[in-house]
């Protein structure tokens, strides 16, 4: 296995290359010359004539983009000639999306901003061929940005989305929150960081948190389904992507970044962030970030949840070359996070435990924004990521030790049109990993090798549009040892390969309204833990038993879904059907083992799961936002018409605000219903209704802008308990806690 002395001369290596690639940069004509073909000047104003600090302006598909200062001025550099869209927002105005000519030299513009307050979804990356309005997404997306991602902003990833429609949150204590999108989890679910995989292994465990901290996120895209082909065909759930642009594809005029401090009293919690892009010369940008976190234990009506205290840091840095053509670059980001996991319920450790998690990622990227041949743009992803993460018992006894070091490389083509194409992609995809695994849990150390090839391509039939994906996987899991003879099974060297596929209609109807609908299949390799594990995993209390004789889990999806948007009413509606053959699972056998622990054997079974989830924004009066979601999902195992465990019930949100443009109140109502469909040894939970309320100020001092955001969640202080928590039957979920955020933006 790769030792911690190789991982750093392969981090050394992938330095080394970054550093060529930039001299190579630096060295190439366009880089001598450093022409700018043009730029756009422009201020920001509001209704009465008064600059807006704080705006953001963005040319889209091109990742340029500055922040306003106080006198509303904006400058963007290095655009080419001819006809671009930007995309302007800020809090407190309905955002808007010119289309701007640029020429040789200055362009000069005005935007005039006018109130509102409906949360526009702005625009998505994750899963497109290029960057759209949410609204024009051919799959159910959500994103979470601007003021909505300040008042939904939680420690974790998980409970940050949770409100969106189709999604929850499953936790072992409030640092393990996971995501869950349309009843899957875990490995069914893709995290991503800026478009690239986080490399932990929350996927494994319901003790494992996600190495990735949303403090400096600057928006949050879902998408909903098993058709994310440009990621990976594993995510049958869907996929999630925190963008926080780490690797700096343009120099801003002048420095540009936020901070952002929060403080919240139901575990003590309190955190700062921030992050500035500078350019050091006019090809050169630099991006700092640094975050910090603590908390203490978390309090509910019922007393405190012990041991899920957290402390959490990460820091990050970036630079590299940018010209007319394109631009390379790089990125290391460090991550820490120590929290503890309770104990004293069933299927946790008595007495609970701490876990020690850190992860190091570099990044490469280079984008050649010129023609390449065919293709219009091309795009060249390197990640090398290292991952520890040890789990202490009491009396600081290490029980588990899991490692795992990732490297992988993509490419991405784009294309305008080709014969009935109006757009598309060709790209692949590689990746090699090292696991490792310590202490008492009995997995082999083992290395998998990844391989994939995709096409992905667009036809425009205005108002109707097609979209198309092929993808082909070959994933090789390698144990360090075969042995005929191990008591789970004959464990040895497994190979899988599949297609998958998706194919989506978009047509735009009459007066705002769209319909769409998509087919997918998509599939996903067993993991290495489900394979071949065997042995005690102390910090979830069981005894866990691979089968690695599993095959592949197939999904094919349908979705449904009809979008109506105006000036005042963004509303959408989808159905859905997964059906998933071989539904890889933990069951628990009913069985203890010679540690006297619960034994969970790994198997499959054919599953079904079908449902729906909606959204609604609807400004109906001057200022006034009503706002709705509910989502609900219903899982079945196929051969035996059991529920499938951990489903989440029939659960929404509706709220009420009142926005005016310096500030704003609301009132939210989160209920669920009862959820008595539960698999075996599964607890079933009540239904329950919890409010909460806010309120925020948006200041202009000293030409930046600052927002003020104060919460009261659990208004009523009532005890509830959320289904997809292991440690429901102890403790309910939090009680009253206020939680006080502020930003600066710069």
């Amino acid at each position: 296995m790769l030792s911690r002395t190789t991982s750093v001369h392969a981090l050394g290596a992938l330095v080394v290359r970054v550093c060529f690639l930039f001299v190579i940069a630096s060295a190439s004509p366009s880089g001598l010359l450093a022409q700018e073909t043009g730029r756009i000047d422009g201020h920001v104003f509001d209704a009465d004539g008064s600059p807006l600090a704080g705006a953001t302006v963005r040319v889209v598909d091109r990742g340029i983009s500055a922040v306003t200062g106080g006198d509303g001025s904006f400058r963007l550099l290095r655009i080419e000639p001819g006809t671009h869209a930007l995309f302007i927002e800020r809090l407190g105005y309905a955002t808007q999306t010119l289309e701007v000519t640029v020429e040789d030299e200055a362009t000069e513009i005005t935007v005039e901003m006018s109130t509102s307050p409906l949360d526009i979804r702005g625009f998505v990356v994750t899963g497109a061929l290029s960057e759209r309005g949410a609204a024009e997404a051919l799959r159910p997306a959500s994103v979470l940005a601007g003021q909505q991602l300040q008042r939904r902003l939680q420690p974790t990833v998980a409970a940050t989305v949770a409100s969106e429609p189709g999604l929850a949150s499953t936790t072992m204590g409030p640092a393990t929150a996971r995501p869950v999108i349309r009843g899957l989890s875990g490995d069914r679910v893709l995290m991503l960081e800026d478009g690239a995989r986080v490399a932990d292994v929350s996927n494994t465990h319901s003790d494992h948190a996600t190495a990735l901290d949303p403090a400096s996120a600057r928006r949050i895209e879902v998408v909903r389904g098993p058709a994310a082909l440009l990621y990976g065909s594993n995510a049958l759930g869907g996929v999630i992507n925190v963008i926080r642009d780490e690797v700096p594809t343009s120099v801003p005029y002048h420095a540009t970044g936020s901070a952002t401090a929060q403080a919240e009293s139901v575990n003590a919690g309190y955190g700062v962030s921030g992050s500035m892009l500078v350019g050091v010369t006019e090809n050169v940008p630099l991006r700092v970030e640094a975050t910090g976190r603590t908390s203490d234990d978390l309090n509910t009506p019922a007393g405190d949840l012990l041991n899920t205290g957290a402390d959490t840091w990460s820091a990050a840095v970036g630079t590299g070359w940018v010209d007319d053509w394109g631009s390379v670059g790089a990125a290391v980001r460090a991550y820490r996070n120590d929290y503890g996991v309770p104990g004293g319920f069933t299927g946790g450790h008595t007495q609970g435990v701490r876990i020690e998690m850190e992860r190091t990622a570099s990044k490469l990227q280079a984008r050649v924004l010129d023609p390449v041949g065919p293709f219009r743009s091309l795009q060249i992803d390197g990640l090398f990521s290292d991952y520890r993460h040890v789990e202490i018992e009491t009396g600081d006894i290490v029980g588990t030790v899991f490692e795992r070091r990732l490297a992988s490389g993509d490419v991405l083509a784009r294309h305008d049109g080709w014969g009935p194409f109006s757009g598309g992609a060709v790209g692949a995809r590689t990746s090699w990993e090292d696991l490792g695994y310590r202490g008492q849990l009995s997995t082999p150390d083992s290395r998998r090798y990844t391989a994939a090839g995709f096409v992905f391509e667009e036809i425009d039939l205005s108002p109707l549009r097609i979209e198309a994906g092929l993808r082909y996987d070959w994933v090789r899991v390698d144990p360090a040892q075969d042995d005929p003879n191990a008591s789970i099974g004959f464990v040895r060297s497994r190979t899988f390969h599949a297609g998958s596929g998706s194919l989506g209609l978009l047509y735009d109807l009459p007066s705002g309204f769209t319909v769409g609908a998509s087919v997918a299949q998509a599939f996903r390799a067993p993991d290495v833990g489900e394979l071949y594990s065997e042995g005690p995993h102390l910090a979830v209390y069981a005894y866990e038993v691979g089968n690695p004789d599993l095959d592949t889990e197939v999904g094919r999806g349908v979705d449904a879904f009809v979008r109506y948007g105006s000036d005042v009413l963004e509303a959408e509606l989808t159905g859905f059907y997964n059906d998933i053959a071989g539904y890889i699972y933990a069951e628990n056998t009913g069985r203890i083992s010679r540690v006297q622990l619960p034994v969970y054997q790994f198997q499959s079974n054919d599953a079904v799961l079908t449902g729906f989830e909606g959204g609604l924004h609807w400004q109906f009066a001057d200022g006034f936002e009503l706002e709705g979601t509910g989502s609900y999902v219903r899982g079945t195992l196929s051969d035996t018409d059991e529920p499938l465990p951990l489903i989440p019930p029939l659960r929404g949100r509706t709220a009420l605000a009142y926005d005016r443009t310096g500030w704003f109140v609301r009132a939210e109502a989160e209920v669920a219903a009862e959820q008595n469909r539960t698999g075996e040894f599964e607890q079933a939970t009540l239904g329950y209704a919890v409010y909460h309320v806010a309120g925020g100020l948006r200041l202009t001092l000293g030409g930046r802008l600052h927002v003020l955001t104060l919460s009261v969640e659990n208004l009523t202080d009532d005890e509830y308990r959320n289904h997809l928590s292991r440690v429901k039957e102890i403790m309910p979920e939090a009680g009253r806690g206020l939680r006080l955020t502020y930003r600066v933006v710069f």
